[in-house]
């Protein structure tokens, strides 16, 4: 194997890994193909990520064709970043999943669920490292296809409900994408990116462009759970198995985002297009809004899962909102955030599937008195819960720090009250979860034997520390997240 193929690998892995756990149908083949190409894909990630620190920018022709006639693999500072966070993600919820996959699911459909998984993997590695258009969208139907399947496995029927909701709205976002690409290469005649963004610097009528941003950006606004567009998450989240929400959570919206920045800064930044527009107005309104309302929806949840899957749709604005400042810290504690809240809510909801596990539910009233029966769990969501908030020594404090730095550059005083406020108001919710586990009666009926089992547990600290540790050690994350936002506001001028 040589580092010139890797890639490609780095999908192919995962893709033919698919069909062939198919073929066996055998649920302890199926675990364990799916962690060795998790692992095989962090070790190809985090290479590719040394290699374009050390070298710069990878780039590789499928089948020899060069671009922009033949498809390219691209990888730079940021989408090596976001392929780090996938790869990593999927790395520890992989072997996690064995015993939380045997206690949710039948076991004739386990060897489904981890073929699912696989090929889901592939298409969001796929999405991030490929530099053409219409390949994200195929890409995105095999990751969306292989969501809508693993979300229909949950134990209740309400999964196909939710399923099928996510289904729809989707299967809408998908379409708009297409057609506002199908404008693009139109108006340019190229579906490679790096191309379509030096082309369109020349692009005098800006009617079809504007038609275009305005399909793309609803499109994708669908797929990454942007207020108002958010509909189909919470229940997503709420009724699949723990282990799907777990990694969906921690990675599709996070690889979403990364499509919208993509088409933000590097395609629509170089035409006249995006400074005529109120594009930051919009987006700062929009992610107010969604930062403020899911997190008071999430104050009055009696489910923990769907507590948390609202307080996604909030940490998605946080998201957006550094996006919308338009400046270096804004857009560097956008990108540092798809790692910070990625782990952070990997490791609540892969806890979660631990009290799931033991409890049989995951509503308040089965809650109470868990801190006692499960220490380790209780204590890592709460961990978890501080960095949602913000407090210093864990990872989304560095976020919030950054989006505070960008909203004082911009002169947004107003903005950091609003930070400040929507943090209290997390706290409020993660507050909830403390009561129940610490101050309140111990529920009877639940957690008769303990804490998860040590395969489950031990995976999901690692999460946990990993909270702890980017809170502390920012090297990496914003690191790579500053340079990847020094790239990109330098291109979209």
């Amino acid at each position: 194997m040589t580092l010139e193929h890797l890639p490609a690998l780095q999908v192919v892995l995962p893709l033919i890994s698919a069909p062939l756990i198919v073929l066996v149908r055998r649920r302890w083949f199926a675990w364990a193909l799916a962690v060795l190409v998790s692992w095989i894909s962090l070790a190809i990630a985090v290479t590719l990520f040394l290699e374009v620190g050390r070298t710069g920018v990878i780039t590789y022709a499928i089948g020899n064709w060069p671009p922009p006639w033949g498809i390219e693999y691209r990888v730079d500072a940021l989408n090596s970043f976001v392929l780090v966070l996938v790869s990593f993600t999927a790395a520890v919820v992989a072997p996690y999943a064995r015993i939380s996959i045997a206690a949710e699911l039948p076991r004739e459909q386990a060897y489904l669920l981890f073929a699912m998984f696989c090929l889901c993997l592939a298409g969001l590695l796929g999405i991030t490292i490929t530099g053409d258009m219409f390949n994200i969208f195929v890409f995105l139907e095999i990751a969306s296809l292989s969501t809508y399947v693993m979300i229909a496995l949950g134990q209740r029927r309400k999964a196909l409900v939710a399923a099928y909701q996510y289904l729809i709205m989707g299967t809408i976002g998908a379409t708009f994408y297409v057609i506002g690409i199908g404008l693009l290469y139109l108006m340019t005649g190229t579906l490679n990116i790096a191309d379509l963004a030096g082309r369109l610097r020349d692009v005098g009528e800006i009617r079809p462009l504007l038609a275009a941003f305005a399909f793309i950006t609803v499109g994708i606004g669908l797929k990454l759970a942007l207020f108002p567009l958010h509909q189909w998450l919470p229940n997503a989240y709420a009724f699949a198995p723990s282990v799907v929400t777990a990694f969906l959570s921690a990675t599709a919206t996070k690889v979403s985002v990364y499509v919208l920045i993509r088409f933000y800064f590097t395609i629509f930044g170089t035409s006249i297009l995006f400074a005529a527009l109120p594009t930051d107005e919009v987006l700062l309104v929009l992610s107010i809004a969604g930062i403020v309302t899911a997190s008071l929806v999430a104050v009055f949840q009696q489910d923990l899962k769907r507590m948390f899957a609202y307080s996604s749709v909030a940490q998605i604005g946080y998201i957006t909102l550094g996006l919308s400042l338009a400046n270096e810290a804004g857009l560097t504690g956008s990108i540092v955030h798809l790692l910070n809240h990625g782990v952070t809510k990997g490791a609540i909801f892969l806890l979660i599937g631990g009290i799931a596990l033991r409890c049989g539910a995951v509503t308040f009233d089965r809650l109470r008195g868990i801190g006692r029966r499960m220490p380790l769990t209780a204590f890592g969501l709460v961990i978890g819960g501080l960095s949602l908030v913000g407090i210093p020594g864990t990872a989304g404090f560095i976020t919030k720090w950054y989006l505070v730095l960008a909203a004082i550059e911009r002169g947004y005083w107003w903005l950091v009250a609003v930070i400040v406020a929507s943090s209290l108001i997390a706290l409020g919710y993660v507050w909830r979860f403390v009561e129940a586990a610490y101050l309140s009666p111990p529920d009877e009926r639940s957690v008769k034997q303990g804490e998860a089992p040590a395969s489950m547990l031990g995976f999901a600290w690692v999460l946990v520390i990993a909270c702890v540790y980017f809170g502390l050690d920012t090297s990496f994350s914003v690191g790579a997240a500053r340079e990847a936002a020094v790239l990109l506001i330098g291109g979209a001028r």
